[in-house]
């Protein structure tokens, strides 16, 4: 294929890719964090490759086959094959064996969070040969990759279960690589392929370095995913000669794909802070949502619940599962309550405090680091540190409060939903629809 030809295939691959990758917020209920960071690589891509075509740039064949272009395909397939997809190349700090604060990019984090993918789109013979030391200087290979993946997924906690971690191959692993994988507790997905032995001969000339891999962007953010280098596969000959390890791509042991089927440790535990206490019992959540209120606020929640229920939102996730709250949220419910509460929201408040475990306030050691703020005030250490150290998920939605703590370091489980006020009371002057 003469180079204009093998262009003219990229730009096209480039531009259906785009478009696939504008689409992924679309097939999921929440946006996909890092989706427009991934948009950005692409059109990047597209930028050079158009730049080679009018002849700004003068590339060489194995410059177009080493552009980031394949990862950049793994990374949206495995974003298209899996449930819930939260985020794409996502920014994971973590403490290294040394304590050295290190970061780690996620190509794709699904699941809710609960799993964590590394779309790999080199070729098996390349990650191979640098799994045995026969790469070239600077390498990594994927078992250590592997190792770090590891590590940061156990202090990134969802639900206080580690992140399952998986490998895509979507040009194949070898068969030793993927049992070391799977038995450091990493999934494997893709064509698992036979290797054949070759002895090195001690004699033989060092593997010649390839050429550097065209930049698109001037400069990268801090722990940005690097370009997927050229995939570092040799003919036969060249193997021989170097001494490498051949890798039979023509016989494919096994072949795992996706969707993957993870088992979660789902947390059995929910504390209920006080705006869910609220929400739970609101007229709102109960029907009377067909009100224009003198209150803009209330009429948008009412606007709202019209739209979306949340009460059913809420009883799924409570259903089957311990309930928890602490003194701190009942007081200042009750507080609430007492105030503004119709006879209808009080009743159905009885009922829920009836079915909930009161514990005193036990905030964990964590929640009691953070430096208080006008959304971080001791009402809130108290509820969401409480659930910390129950190790319970805390339906909330003072979604102020989770983002301030994130911003500290300190990330709750949460289930967060739509707030919803008490209007009982408030119903006599407003104006039915």
């Amino acid at each position: 294929m003469s180079l204009q030809a093998i262009l003219h295939e990229r730009i096209g691959s480039a531009q259906a890719l785009l478009q696939r990758a504008e689409q992924l917020s679309k097939r999921h209920p929440n946006s996909v964090e890092g989706s427009a960071k991934l948009c950005a690589k692409l059109r990047a891509e597209l930028r050079f490759l158009r730049r080679v075509e009018v002849g700004e740039l003068i590339v060489k064949e194995s410059h177009l086959h080493s552009t980031n272009l394949t990862h950049l395909t793994a990374i949206v397939e495995s974003a298209e094959s899996l449930e819930d997809v939260v985020a794409v190349l996502h920014v994971f700090s973590y403490q290294d064996v040394a304590d050295t604060k290190q970061t780690l990019v996620v190509d794709v984090v699904a699941n809710g969070g609960h799993t964590w993918v590394k779309a790999v789109g080199r070729k098996a013979e390349a990650l191979h040969n640098i799994w045995q030391g026969q790469g070239q200087y600077g390498d990594k290979s994927i078992i250590r990759q592997a190792d770090d993946f590891l590590q940061a997924s156990r202090q990134q906690p969802v639900q206080y279960c580690s992140p399952h971690v998986v490998f895509a191959f979507y040009n194949g692993v070898s068969s030793p690589m993927a049992d070391r994988l799977r038995s450091m507790g990493v999934s494997v997905r893709g064509d698992i392929v036979a290797v054949n032995a070759l002895v090195r001969d001690e004699g033989s000339d060092e593997e010649e370095e390839e050429e550097d891999q065209q930049q698109q962007e001037e400069e990268e953010e801090e722990g940005a995913q690097e370009l997927e280098p050229h995939d570092g596969s040799t003919t036969e000959e060249e193997e021989s000669q170097l001494g490498l390890t051949r890798v039979d791509r023509g016989t494919v042991v096994a072949s795992l794909s996706f969707p993957v089927q993870v088992k979660v440790d789902a947390c059995h535990r929910v504390n209920l802070d006080i705006t869910t206490l609220i929400t739970y019992v609101s007229s709102l959540s109960h029907g009377r949502c067909h009100f224009t209120f003198r209150e803009h606020v209330l009429t948008e929640q009412a606007a709202q619940e019209r739209r979306d229920k949340v009460l059913p939102c809420l009883e799924d996730f409570m259903q089957g599962k311990e309930l928890f709250t602490c003194r701190s949220a009942v007081s200042d419910f009750q507080l609430i309550l007492d105030t503004l509460g119709g006879p209808g929201e009080k009743e159905r408040s009885r009922q829920l405090l009836a079915r909930l475990h009161v514990v005193d306030d036990q905030a964990s050691e964590r929640t009691l680091a953070l430096t208080p703020s006008a959304k971080v005030n001791r009402r809130s250490l108290m509820i969401f540190g409480t659930g910390d150290s129950l190790r319970a998920v805390t339906m909330t939605a003072n979604s102020r409060f989770v983002r301030a703590a994130a911003n500290q370091g300190v990330r709750y489980s949460v289930f967060v939903h739509q707030p919803r006020a008490l209007t009982e009371g408030k119903e006599w002057r407003a104006t039915p629809i």
